[in-house]
């Protein structure tokens, strides 16, 4: 049987708001590291089989003239929140193909591979309503319901409790290390770079960590 495939809603922050814990140690890199983050996690899902589309999130014209070069479908952020964005993806994605799965996936992924993507949307398909923690187990890098069913993010701060007691199915997969590696620290950067990080930031990285 023929999978479904999937809408992939990315939300991208203003590069003003973006990556503001790395601000001491990135300095001048912070808001290139922040377009770089973010292209290599969307080309990512758009190299993954079951991903159809990636509809990117937001206000900012720098990231969204990028994203859209790398082949995704753009739409303004209202700017009342994470998950209000990501609703707004959601709709978007709805008007583009109702019958596709939905899928939210946190921007700072730089490591992200896409068959360990593609393994993490096959299991969803399995619940109506699922997640994945990150790589702490504190936060959420992605969350997705099935065709027809209602999309309920709750990212932000302590997400992966706010999922699981909202009734989502967390995916406990092994070898999906990149879909969990996101990244607001310089030990996170190091960490996604053990992991392989993708074109875009391995330009940036070394400003970074060997600054």
């Amino acid at each position: 049987m023929q999978l479904a495939r999937w809408s992939i809603v990315v939300p991208v922050k203003t590069l003003i708001r973006a990556k503001t814990r790395l601000a001491g140690a990135a300095g001048p890199y912070r808001a290139d590291l922040a377009v770089a983050v973010a292209s290599d996690t969307v080309a990512a899902a758009l190299a993954c089989p079951l991903v159809a589309r990636v509809v990117v999130v937001t206000a900012d014209p720098v990231p969204a003239e990028r994203l859209a070069a790398l082949g995704a479908h753009v739409v303004n952020d209202p700017d009342r929140g994470l998950n209000a964005a990501l609703r707004v993806g959601a709709a978007e994605a709805v008007q583009l193909a109702a019958g596709d799965a939905v899928g939210a996936l946190q921007a700072d992924l730089p490591a992200l591979r896409p068959r360990e993507l593609e393994r993490v949307l096959t299991a969803a398909l399995e619940f109506d309503e699922s997640f994945v923690p990150d790589a702490a187990e504190v936060g959420t890098t992605f969350y997705g319901v099935r065709p027809g069913i209602a999309f309920r993010p709750r990212f932000g701060g302590e997400s992966r409790a706010r999922h699981l007691s909202g009734g989502a199915k967390e995916l406990a997969l092994e070898a999906i290390p990149s879909v969990r590696r996101d990244v607001d620290t310089v030990e996170d950067l190091k960490e996604a770079e053990a992991l392989g990080l993708g074109p875009a930031t391995i330009q940036i990285a070394p400003h970074i960590l060997r600054a």
